[in-house]
């Protein structure tokens, strides 16, 4: 059967049409810089974790890995930039515990959807935090503030850098596991919640270790115990909250990069390699250790679990403890 001119010719644009809308190959990919969003402010600990990434990061791709902060909303403008971005691989989220686990339920609404707008590429690093008090108070254990907590129902109070934090949430998991009630004070940021622990006006909190472990180490604060799963390095005297008494107690910061739904799936692996390949480098690994951080890379799919359980324990939390931002 014949085919005419204009029906061959038709068809041969069809294809070419198809061909041109395809992805680039990951074998070209890539061939310009990448943008690499932090949705928090210059100089944070978020923006410092980027920066250390991306410098390793373009030396593996042999690109530039363009670092941009995009502030607000609880982190969630710098989300909704990446999530509505073209899906090609040149645009990544430096996603957060905030992000990406907690803001779906502590906010009524937002602008985009972390699981259905997103690839997840690789878990970055983990934060654990540090529960600490006064190097005057009278609470030399875990167990010495729980019991006296439960002597004395609403007596202490706990500080935090911020209402929906990493700092304020671990709080609230600690009191709930622990079932005590110390009434939340949110600070704005975690400078000022330190600034009166250290005066005495408050009785505890949770923090970043990068804050606390120098006040600690000039001993005008005691640590009590580290949130994470094993004890730290930078504190191995200190025990995790696990060894003292919740032995279901588990809590970090974290991040990890995603990227534009609908990425392309080679294009995802080719950074997924890189990311872990520079979070086996010494010099890389040191810098994190500075930052209090433990750099762990994944797989996409090792992301995607993790997400997705952190997801549903901070959601019992928020809803247990009965917080919401407007």
């Amino acid at each position: 059967m014949k085919i005419s001119g204009y029906l061959w010719k038709a068809g041969l644009a069809a294809v070419l049409g198809m061909a041109i809308a395809l992805p680039a190959s990951a074998d070209d990919f890539p061939t310009r810089p990448i943008k690499f969003v932090v949705p928090a402010a210059a100089g944070g600990p978020t923006h410092i974790t980027a920066q250390i990434l991306a410098d390793k990061m373009q030396t593996i791709l042999g690109q530039p890995v363009v670092v941009e902060t995009h502030p607000g909303a609880g982190n969630n403008l710098g989300a909704d930039f990446v999530a509505k971005s073209a899906p090609d691989g040149y645009t990544m989220l430096l996603a957060t515990i905030g992000t990406h686990s907690i803001n779906q339920t502590l906010f009524k609404k937002l602008p985009f959807d972390p699981i259905k707008d997103f690839d997840p590429v690789s878990l970055v690093v983990r934060y654990p935090l540090l529960l600490v008090v006064n190097s005057d108070s009278p609470f030399k254990t875990v167990k010495d503030l729980i019991d006296f907590a439960k002597k004395n129902p609403g007596k202490l109070n706990r500080a935090s850098g911020g209402n929906g934090t990493s700092m304020h949430l671990s709080g609230e998991l600690f009191v709930i596991q622990a079932g005590i009630q110390a009434p939340h004070i949110p600070y704005k940021g975690s400078a000022p919640a330190l600034n009166d622990l250290l005066g005495n006006h408050v009785d505890f909190m949770f923090d970043s270790m990068i804050t606390t472990v120098p006040q600690v180490e000039s001993g005008k604060l005691r640590a009590l115990a580290v949130t994470g799963k094993t004890r730290s390095p930078l504190l191995p005297n200190v025990p995790t909250l696990a060894e003292s008494g919740l032995p279901d107690y588990e809590a970090y910061g974290w991040t990890g990069i995603v990227v534009p739904a609908g990425t392309p799936k080679d294009v995802i692996a080719k950074l997924n390699n890189a990311v872990v390949e520079a979070l086996k480098d010494p010099a890389v690994k040191a810098a994190f250790d500075k930052q209090a951080a433990e750099p762990v890379g994944s797989s996409p799919e090792e992301f995607a679990a993790f997400i997705r359980s952190e997801t549903e324990k901070w959601a019992k939390t928020i809803r247990a403890a009965n917080i919401s931002v407007e």
